[in-house]
C-alpha cells in the first residue's frame, strides 16, 4: 500500500533562548504554529529490505542523514516490521529555512509508514521516536498552536489561534543554526539571559486571558484578537538579535511586512524565512507582491488550526 500525505510547515510565534544544557542543547521556550504551506510525501512498503529516499530536490539527503530515514529506521524496529520502505519527497518548502520542512517530512513519513504497514505505535512511542530524531519533530504530531519547552521537543497543545492569512518570505540566504546559537552565547556570556522566565510569565498571562471569557472589545475582529493579545505580551524571537546584525537584508524584509500591515512579523526559527500575519488576504497579497517586486520570494498562505491540520493531512492512499 502507498500513502500520499501533505507535510505542513511551522512558524515560531516568539522564541526564547535559555542557557546551554548538559546535553549540549539550549533551553528553549516557543509557540509553534502550523501553516498551510507544505511538501508532498509518498510512502510505500515493498518486498525486500532497506530504505530508499527519492526527491525532486537535489539538496535533500538520500542517505541515513535524512530525517525521514532516521525515523523510518527507528519505527521499523519498534514495529518489528520488515520490507523495503520507499519515501518520495516532493519539496515545495525551502530547505533549512526555519519552517521545519525536514522535521515535518519525517513525521508524515512515520504516519504514512504506519498506515502502509497497518501497524500502529502508541502516542507516547511516536513522541519518543520523534524527539530522538530532532527537536522540531514532535510539534507535527500535534498541529495547530503548540507550546514548545525543554529543547523544543516537549510539546503541549495550546488554545488554537483562529486561522488567518500569512505571508512567508524566503530570502535566498543561508543561516547556520549552530552558528546562531554560538553567537547568542557570545552575546549573553557576560549577562546570562533570564528571558525563559519572562517568556513563561507572558504565556501564562496570555493563557489566563484566553480562559477568562473576557468579551471581545468592539472594533476588534474575533480572528485577530487572540493573536493581538499574544503579541501585546511582548513575544519576540531571540534569534533576531544575532541574525539581523549579520544579515541586515532580513531585518529589511521584516520591516516591509510590518509596513505593509502585518499584525505581527518575525523571523521563523533561526531563519532565513520570515513571516507576517495579516487581517485579510487582500492585504497579505499586496505585501507579498511588494516583496516579490523587491526580489524576495514570498507566498501567501494561512495558519492552520489543529482540526484543519489533521483534516487536510492525507491526500490519497492506494
Amino acid at each position: 500500500m502507498s500513502l500520499t500525505v501533505r507535510s505542513f510547515a511551522k512558524i515560531n510565534l516568539g522564541l526564547c533562548i535559555g542557557p546551554s544544557r548538559p546535553d549540549g542543547f539550549h533551553e528553549l521556550r516557543t509557540v509553534y504554529q502550523t501553516i498551510a504551506l507544505h511538501d508532498i510525501i509518498r510512502v510505500s512498503v515493498k518486498r525486500g529490505k532497506g530504505i530508499e529516499i527519492v526527491s525532486n530536490d537535489e539538496r535533500v539527503p538520500r542517505d541515513a542523514s535524512n530525517t525521514c530515514w532516521k525515523i523510518t529506521e527507528r519505527a521499523m524496529a519498534a514495529l518489528k516490521a520488515q520490507g523495503r520502505v520507499v519515501i518520495e519527497i516532493e519539496k515545495k518548502l525551502p530547505v533549512q529555512g526555519g519552517l521545519g520542512g525536514a522535521s515535518g517530512n519525517a513525521v508524515v513519513a512515520l504516519i504514512g509508514l504506519e498506515e502502509s504497514l497497518k501497524k500502529r505505535l502508541t502516542g507516547q512511542e511516536r513522541l519518543r521516536i520523534a524527539a530522538e530524531v530532532g527537536s522540531d519533530l514532535p510539534l507535527f504530531l500535534v498541529g495547530g498552536t503548540i507550546l514548545g519547552v525543554a529543547r523544543g521537543e516537549e510539546v503541549y497543545p495550546l488554545p488554537d489561534l483562529p486561522s488567518m492569512p500569512c505571508v512567508i518570505a524566503t530570502p535566498e540566504i543561508g543561516v547556520s543554526t549552530p552558528k546562531a546559537f554560538a553567537d547568542w552565547d557570545k552575546l549573553t556570556a557576560a549577562h546570562p539571559s533570564d528571558r525563559i522566565e519572562t517568556f513563561s510569565r507572558m504565556i501564562s498571562a496570555w493563557l489566563s486571558g484566553q480562559s477568562s471569557g473576557v468579551p471581545v472589545k468592539q472594533g476588534r475582529g474575533r480572528a485577530e484578537t487572540p493573536l493581538l493579545d499574544l503579541v501585546r505580551t511582548g513575544i519576540e524571537n531571540d534569534f533576531e538579535r544575532v541574525v539581523f546584525p549579520q544579515y541586515p537584508e532580513l531585518r529589511e524584509v521584516k520591516s516591509v511586512l510590518e509596513q505593509a500591515g502585518a499584525i505581527y512579523a518575525s523571523l521563523s526559527g533561526s531563519g532565513s524565512a520570515l513571516y507576517g500575519l495579516f487581517r485579510n488576504r487582500s492585504t497579505a497579497e499586496k505585501a507579498a507582491a511588494k516583496l516579490s517586486k523587491r526580489g524576495t520570494p514570498a507566498a501567501v498562505t494561512t495558519t492552520l488550526t489543529r482540526q484543519q491540520y489533521w483534516g487536510k493531512f492525507q491526500v490519497s492512499s492506494f
